[in-house]
This record gives structure tokens, C-alpha cells and sequence, in this order.
């Protein structure tokens, strides 16, 4: 009897490893791995599911896997609690295990859904499976996260053509195929000993092979540019502790201007023979207020001088002041060649929580007493106007803004001939985060066929052609300035992806609801 019950333990704890090697799977497949599990990374789990009576176990189990995954594919978050909320390592290892637990709940709640659904609807194995497949793609492309990270970013990372259908469904359809690819790899490893396996396998192959083939098309048919401007990005690379300390105004606001201006004026001393359109300086890198009532302030009449003096144009990041609410705005703003504002400027729009703004203050403003330091920003109009400078036409985001197709859809919609980027990633450290963030960045680029100019305080700042082609990256962390010739498109046709923005998440609620009528009605007809 008690070999029985120890057997019966042994197995009990080998079904376990299943959600967890899931969780390495996805894990190891995040930037800056290559995706080498993206197509059969969820089987595990599923498997796991699939022998569960309990919907206990199917929730833990879900939760397993999220929680390994995010360890290894986000464990940057442990650098930003130190550097950012000057936590002991001790405790912000802590905060990292905690937001282990909750940042990609979509995945238990995915097997909360399945397991219900298939237990009311009384699903064949097979329609189970797809069943589990489609809602787990449903529940990730929904989830709520701070860091809106989905599958389809790391075929950009490692330059697989795939990545070009991005044009056709957004990285968000690139995702929802890789987690579909999922469903015949499922029955690969089911049928692994039997001729029906080879079969399954070739045909995985051969349909993902087609699909990197349709995206060298994709790259290969694009429209050439008609235009070329030449643009000089700067990263001077603030330490924190200083921007803080000018934000704040203890000092260091002159120096860092120095800085900037320094290596810009170097820049263009080396390069004497380039005419340079403009240069681009990161976010928040203008190290006092700007906006028309603050022109006559010593910073910035510092900076119309220096550009006045240079012949040069500059967009720049920099803080201002909603008049209407005396709020702080994180701002970008366009000075032309002789120093002058140009006006309109934007204003950020998409905040991040508990960063610049806390959720559901408007309803309770007492939450402000709670958490005094956190940031109190006003909002931006949204991406309504595009930014002007001489004839271009430029898209606007700041930050965290480049993580939403839907706001980069926007500035296609206005016709933006390419898109400008600023950021500040100095809380994250130099090893995972950066890389991430600047593919999520650039992804934008490929959906909507535009270059994108990204410039950063401390890296990594670059370039991204319409065909996806990124150009030399920025060092992290050290002070730097690049001249990049950007070849664009005067007037850039809309994308599948721009006129269809819904065809994927449209087709994946109607094959869900076509399931579940398939089931209903077979359970009418018994």
C-alpha cells in the first residue's frame, strides 16, 4: 500500500514540473533570448490542464507558469524597485517575487475560463483543446498590465522574417499565431511515437517556412522613399540622482544643459559637410520648463541662443504647465533654427501608474494623502495633431506611449511620414528591459510602415527603417550622439493592418463563439 501511495506522490509531483517548464519555456523565449519555445511553449501547461479535475489545480497550475515566466523574462522589475524606489536589494527582490504573482494573471484565469466553459459545454477532447488555445490567446491579448509584452516582439528581436506580418495583423496577430502554433504542437507531442506525429511535425514546419517566406515578400514589395532627412540623436546619459535633483531644483539644471549642448555642438563639428535637419534630444532631457511663457527664463533663452548660433533645429523632451489645471505636463516640443518655438508641442498622454498619476484618484482624491510622492501629472490631448517642422510631418509619442498600436494608428491616420520617440529607461538597468522596450518601440514602425527616430538618456538609442531594418544602436549608459540619414516616404499608404486594426481580435471572438454554438447546438439536438 505505501509503494502505491509513494508512486501515486512521484507522479503527483512530476505533473507539476509541467506548468513550471512552460514557465521556462516562455520565459527563455522573451528578449533578449531568441524565440526558440514560442511555438510549443504553452503544450506543457496545457497537458497539465488537461489531466486536472480541479479547478484549484488548474489555477495554481496557471499561476506557476506566469509566475516562473516572469521571473526570467522580467527580472529588470528588481533593478527598477532598487534604483527607483531606492529599495534594499533584500526587498526588492521581495517586490519582484510579489509581482510575480500578479502581473500575467491572464495565464490562470485562461484555465479558469477553459475549465468552466468545457465542463458547461461538454467539449469533445479535440474541440477542448482548441477551446483552451483560443482563450488563452483572448485572455493575453486583453490582460492588464503595466508592461504590455506580447509573443509576437521576439521574432523582431531575433530578426526572423516572420516578424514582417506584422504588417498585415500587428504584433498583437503575430502573438495570437504563435500561441495557436501551439495547438498542433500539442498533438505532436501526443502523437510523437506514431506516423501521424512526422506528419504533424513536417506540417509545422512547412507552414511556418511559408510564412517567413510571405514576409520577405512583405519587405521585398515596399514602396521605395521619395525623401531622406538626417537626423542627429543625443544621449547624454543623466545620472538619476542628478535629473532628480534639477526636477527638484537643487541644482545641476545648467550643467545638464552643458552637456547636451556639448555634445551636440561635437556632433555637428565632426560631421561638417552633413546638413542636419534637426536633432532630437530624449525625454525630459531640457532640464528646466519650457513653453511659451517660459521663454524669457534664463535656461530657456540659454537654449534659443545656442541653437540660433548653430542654425540648428531641436525636439526636445522637456516639462511644462497645463494652464488650465497648473498640473506638470511631460511635454515634446519643436524649436526651429533660430530658436523659436513652434507650436503645437505635445503632451504626453498615457500616463503610467502610480509613476505620474494614481488610478481612481479623480473618485478619491484622499489616495494623494496616501502616496504623496507619487507624480501628479496632467494629460495630453491625445495624438490629434502631428508635430511641425519645416515641411515634415511627425508623430509624436513619449515613453511608454510606443507599447500601444492603437496610439501609433492614430499618427498614421494624421499621415505622420515617421514617427519620433523619446524615453528615459535610466531606472532599469542594462540587461533586459532596454532591449525590450526599444523592440516594443520600433515594432510600431513595421506595423505602420514608417521609420521611427528613438532617442533615450541612456540607451539604447537608434533608428528603425519602414522595412523593420534598425540601424546603429546607442551604447547603454554612456554619453553619445549619432547622425542617422532616414529615407522616408513623403506620403505613406496605409497599411492592411491600419485599415483591418480589429480583423484579428474580431476573428478570435467570432471562432470562440462559433465553438461554443457548435456545442450548444449538439447539446440541443441530445
Amino acid at each position: 500500500m505505501s509503494n502505491v501511495f509513494n508512486r501515486y506522490l512521484t507522479e503527483q509531483n512530476k505533473t507539476w514540473l509541467l506548468p513550471a517548464l512552460s514557465g521556462v519555456f516562455i520565459g527563455t523565449s522573451y528578449i533578449p533570448f531568441p524565440p526558440w519555445a514560442s511555438l510549443f511553449c504553452f503544450v506543457p501547461l496545457w497537458l497539465f490542464w488537461q489531466k486536472q479535475t480541479s479547478l484549484k489545480n488548474v489555477f495554481l497550475g496557471g499561476l506557476l507558469t506566469s509566475f516562473v515566466f516572469t521571473l526570467i523574462g522580467f527580472n529588470w522589475v528588481a533593478h527598477l524597485l532598487h534604483e527607483f524606489a531606492h529599495l534594499d536589494w533584500i526587498f526588492a527582490a521581495i517586490g519582484l517575487l510579489i509581482y510575480g504573482l500578479i502581473a500575467h494573471l491572464y495565464v490562470p484565469m485562461a484555465g479558469i475560463i477553459w475549465f468552466l466553459c468545457q465542463r458547461i459545454l461538454k467539449c469533445t477532447s479535440q474541440q477542448s483543446v482548441i477551446l483552451m488555445a483560443i482563450i488563452t490567446v483572448l485572455s493575453e491579448t486583453y490582460s492588464l498590465t503595466l508592461f504590455d509584452w506580447n509573443f509576437g516582439y521576439s521574432w523582431y528581436g531575433a530578426n526572423i522574417p516572420f516578424y514582417q506580418l506584422a504588417e498585415l495583423v500587428g504584433f498583437s496577430g503575430l502573438s495570437a499565431l504563435t500561441l495557436l502554433f501551439n495547438i498542433p504542437c500539442y498533438y505532436l507531442w501526443l502523437k510523437r511515437k506514431a506516423p501521424t506525429g512526422k506528419i504533424i511535425l513536417g506540417c509545422v514546419i512547412s507552414i511556418f517556412v511559408i510564412f517567413n517566406i510571405v514576409g520577405l515578400q512583405l519587405k521585398s514589395r515596399l514602396e521605395k522613399p521619395d525623401a531622406t532627412l538626417n537626423a542627429l540623436l543625443v544621449q547624454a546619459s543623466i545620472e538619476n540622482s542628478e535629473k532628480m535633483a534639477a526636477e527638484l531644483g537643487k541644482g545641476y539644471s545648467r550643467e545638464i544643459l552643458t552637456r547636451y549642448v556639448r555634445l551636440t555642438e561635437q556632433a555637428l563639428k565632426n560631421n561638417p559637410d552633413k546638413k542636419i535637419d534637426f536633432a532630437l534630444w530624449p525625454e525630459t532631457a531640457f532640464p528646466a520648463l519650457l513653453g511659451h511663457q517660459f521663454t524669457k527664463n534664463p535656461l530657456p533663452s540659454a537654449l534659443s541662443k545656442v541653437l540660433k548660433q548653430q542654425n540648428l533645429a531641436l525636439i526636445t523632451g522637456a516639462y511644462s504647465v497645463d494652464e488650465q489645471n497648473g498640473l506638470i505636463t511631460n511635454s515634446l516640443f519643436v524649436l526651429d533654427k533660430t530658436g523659436e518655438l513652434i507650436e503645437p508641442h505635445y503632451s504626453k498622454t498615457i500616463l503610467l501608474a502610480f509613476g505620474e498619476y494614481i488610478p481612481g484618484e479623480q473618485y478619491l482624491p484622499q489616495i494623494r494623502d496616501w502616496l504623496p510622492e507619487t507624480g501628479h501629472f496632467a494629460r495630453g490631448k491625445g495624438p490629434k495633431e502631428l508635430l511641425q517642422l519645416q515641411n515634415f510631418k511627425i508623430g509624436a509619442q513619449i515613453c511608454y506611449e510606443s507599447l500601444f498600436p492603437a496610439f501609433s494608428k492614430s499618427l498614421a491616420q494624421l499621415g505622420a511620414q515617421f514617427i519620433v520617440n523619446v524615453t528615459n529607461d535610466s531606472w532599469y538597468g542594462n540587461w533586459q528591459e532596454p532591449y525590450q522596450h526599444m523592440y516594443m518601440t520600433l515594432a510600431r514602425g513595421v506595423e505602420f510602415r514608417r521609420p521611427v527616430l528613438r532617442v533615450t538618456n541612456t540607451g539604447i538609442s537608434t533608428v528603425s527603417l519602414a522595412s523593420g531594418e534598425i540601424l546603429e544602436l546607442s551604447p547603454i549608459h554612456e554619453p553619445w550622439a549619432g547622425i542617422y540619414e532616414v529615407p522616408y516616404l513623403k506620403n505613406p499608404p496605409s497599411t492592411f493592418y491600419q485599415k483591418w486594426f480589429w480583423l484579428v481580435p474580431g476573428g478570435l471572438w467570432t471562432a470562440l463563439i462559433l465553438v461554443i454554438l457548435i456545442n450548444l447546438s449538439k447539446k440541443c439536438k441530445n
